[in-house]
């Protein structure tokens, strides 16, 4: 079958897969939000030591002939008006992190480059019918950055050379409709636009190449041999010969625990009990990320005032729980929280509380607290610290002990009591009493098919956990028979169960689903006689109780629960 020719139709254009959002200078930009009296000089930024080179100029800096790599004694002689400043690496990464998160607002692939802060790529598959055309999402990231005080450009393409390098070179927003015009346009892109290395620079420089296109016509091999491998891997990316696909980085969620309060509480020694159960799990939460708590958030909504932000620094990050509640305790006592008033919104840690007076001539208004929001803020941890909060044993003996004797100094010596097992006849003369001294060092054993005492644990009825035929797959768990501190009479059962049901601990509970038993307790002849028919009883619930009949007194009586 011939060909038949068919009319030439108009070329669809390509889809765009790939942007790249460049910060011109992101270090330099940070620096500039600190000084905003330097707009329009030449400003660089250099390391915090003696002949440091200048690691990032502005656009003023450049036109002066201001170059990364040169030392700063060199560059204020090419610029008498130069400006310097340092930006810490920790201030670095906290503002790419910032807007790595504002950038997936447009997207949920975002990916910030690994050596080159201000470098984003972001994914655009999918976004079309969202946003119209690659040109209006760019013009809304160009926007919202603006709006945040960041100077940005927005290229819209194919390869991450190609965006990253008309990035450097774009003030404003491009975008390539087909890969070889964006591989046009990378040609003429100007080395010394490039994050590349200076000598390498200048020896190309010395060697008049001078763009992208000049460096491809150079072999590869040769650049390898002679530069290295970095050399080589430019080249090779330049000539698209290189593609890594998109590793978007993944939004790490803050640590936060919430809770909403009963009642409006006003007293601040409880409130620092219900944070202290918060702080806990919000630190090893931290631990397992290999972070230490560098600064707690603590918000705190105060009935008919409002919510209340603090921001408690420790003095160094660390995981000491102790440390960390007694700042809180502090900042709680500090800010009259007793009071439970304030004047202002009292939404950041400067807010003026009403002084002595003022609550006098308020009172009947005040409020307590009625909900506790904390954020923890993580900053990477020592390994020592690590392996002191994974270590540290959760558990504190002495200081278990000393709230024993606490108590017994306030209450009398039988507020704190335990249970020792002794000879009996009746399940409830099978135990005393005593008090409790000191805590005895946890002792863990496997648990064995009769206790101490000789007396079989219970067995477990069928159906007790949803299995029909009473068979419990994988390792048994055990059960903990509770026993009530006094018999509870019960409602008797109807004379026909199997018709009615027994509504033994009202309609709340359920009826009966299920009665094994009985075992049979008789004797006492020689004090006073006793006989009794233990059961235990599953309720429709799914409660599982103990209960026994007294043939003496002719009633059902509630003994304890299993649990």
């Amino acid at each position: 079958m011939n060909r038949v020719d068919r009319p030439d139709r108009a070329a669809t254009p390509a889809v765009v897969t790939l942007a790249c959002v460049h910060l011109p200078a992101l270090p330099l930009q940070i620096a500039q939000r600190r000084h905003p009296h330097w707009r329009g000089l030449p400003v660089v930024v250099e390391e915090d030591r003696p002949h440091s080179p200048v690691l990032w100029v502005n656009e003023q800096a450049r036109q002066a002939g201001v170059l990364p790599g040169l030392r700063y004694s060199v560059a204020l002689g090419l610029a008498g008006n130069l400006r310097a400043a340092t930006v810490s690496a920790s201030q670095i990464a906290d503002a790419v992190s910032d807007l790595a998160t504002r950038l997936r607002q447009f997207s949920p692939e975002v990916e910030p480059a690994e050596d080159d802060p201000g470098i984003f790529w972001v994914g655009l598959v999918g976004l079309d019918r969202l946003y119209g055309s690659p040109a209006n999402w760019a013009a809304v990231v160009r926007s919202d950055l603006k709006e945040a005080g960041f100077a940005a450009a927005v290229v819209v393409g194919f390869t991450r050379f190609g965006t990253c390098a008309m990035a450097r070179v774009c003030r404003g927003i491009r975008v390539f409709r087909a890969p070889e015009e964006e591989k046009a346009a990378a040609l003429g892109v100007r080395l010394d636009r490039l994050d590349i290395d200076p000598d390498f620079r200048d020896a190309l420089r010395a060697l008049g190449v001078r763009t992208v296109g000049a460096l491809l016509r150079l072999p590869a091999e040769g650049l390898l041999e002679r530069f290295g491998p970095q050399a080589y891997r430019l080249h090779r990316m330049a000539a698209g010969e290189l593609w890594t696909p998109l590793r978007p980085s993944r939004e790490i969620e803050p640590v936060r625990r919430r809770v909403i309060l009963d009642a409006p509480e006003t007293e601040s020694t409880r409130l620092l009990f219900v944070i202290k159960g918060l702080v806990h799990p919000m630190l090893a939460a931290l631990a397992a990320r290999g972070e230490a708590l560098a600064e707690l958030i603590l918000r705190l909504l105060l009935d008919r005032a409002g919510w209340r932000e603090d921001h408690i620094r420790p003095a160094a990050p660390t995981l000491e729980v102790v440390q960390i509640l007694d700042l809180v305790r502090l900042r709680l006592e500090a800010a009259q929280i007793g009071a439970g008033r304030e004047t202002g919104t009292g939404r950041k840690s400067g807010a003026r509380w009403e002084s002595a007076a003022e609550r006098e001539a308020g009172a009947g208004r005040a409020g307590g607290i009625t909900e506790i929001d904390l954020v923890a803020v993580g900053t990477p941890a020592t390994p020592e610290q690590i392996r002191f909060f994974v270590e540290h044993p959760r558990r504190d003996p002495a200081a278990a002990n000393r709230a024993i004797a606490r108590l017994r100094a306030e209450f009398g010596e039988e507020a704190v009591v335990r249970a020792r097992l002794r000879s009996g006849h009746l399940p409830e003369a099978r135990f005393a009493w005593e008090p409790v001294r000191a805590l005895a060092p946890a002792n863990s054993r496997q648990p064995t098919p009769r206790d101490p005492g000789g007396e079989p644990h219970p067995p477990t009825p069928a159906g007790a956990f949803g299995d029909p035929e009473g068979e419990t797959p994988g390792p048994v768990r055990p059960l903990v028979r509770r026993i009530l501190s006094g018999p509870v009479p019960l409602l008797p059962p109807p004379r026909a169960l199997h018709d009615d049901g027994w509504l033994a601990l009202g309609l709340e509970h359920g009826a009966v689903d299920e009665i094994i038993g009985p075992y049979i307790v008789s004797g006492g002849w020689w004090v006073r006689e006793v006989h009794r028919e233990y059961h235990f009883v599953e309720t429709r619930r799914g409660d599982l109780l103990w209960v026994y009949y007294d043939r003496r007194r002719r009633r059902w009586f509630l003994c304890g629960r299993v649990e």
